[in-house]
């Protein structure tokens, strides 16, 4: 799981897990999920150096806490519109006005993710960057896979 472990407190038996990460933002889906450049059948692969690696684990951890932070941003806005969409007589304007910021929520994080990649993109050269892409997908995932 993310940020927080999977499915949350659990304390209440009704509470709808968060979604699975299978849904991270297209920015985020462009890499393998986890921290491949530790993986050393990855780093093999992608002909990673040792400079390039360092690189790579410094602007993940200037990028973590901010993420991490914007990813449970998103989540406490989803939860909180989720009561209001289930309820019997729901709130039209406090419904719309919540549906906002769960969509502000997803914008930011959805842009950090995108400097994060840019600043990552930016230690690797342009084939390394092409394997890392490839490597992403699904095995058996042709071009048909993913929209551009």
């Amino acid at each position: 799981g993310g940020p927080g472990g999977p499915g949350g407190p659990g304390r209440g038996g009704r509470e709808t897990p968060p979604p699975p990460r299978s849904n991270r933002p297209p920015m985020e889906r462009s890499l393998p999920p986890g921290t491949w450049w530790r993986n050393p059948d990855m780093v093999q692969k992608l002909g990673i150096g040792t400079d390039q690696q360092k690189k790579i684990e410094d602007v993940f951890q200037q990028h973590r806490l901010k993420l991490v932070d914007l990813d449970a941003t998103l989540r406490k806005e989803e939860i909180t519109l989720e009561p209001l969409m289930s309820a019997e007589s729901p709130d039209e304007a406090r419904t719309v006005a919540q549906i906002d910021k769960v969509a502000q929520a997803r914008a930011e994080l959805e842009k950090a993710n995108a400097r994060f990649l840019f600043a990552i993109r930016r230690v690797l050269t342009p084939d390394q960057w092409k394997k890392l892409q490839e490597s992403s997908r699904p095995e058996g995932a042709g071009r048909g896979g993913r929209p551009r």
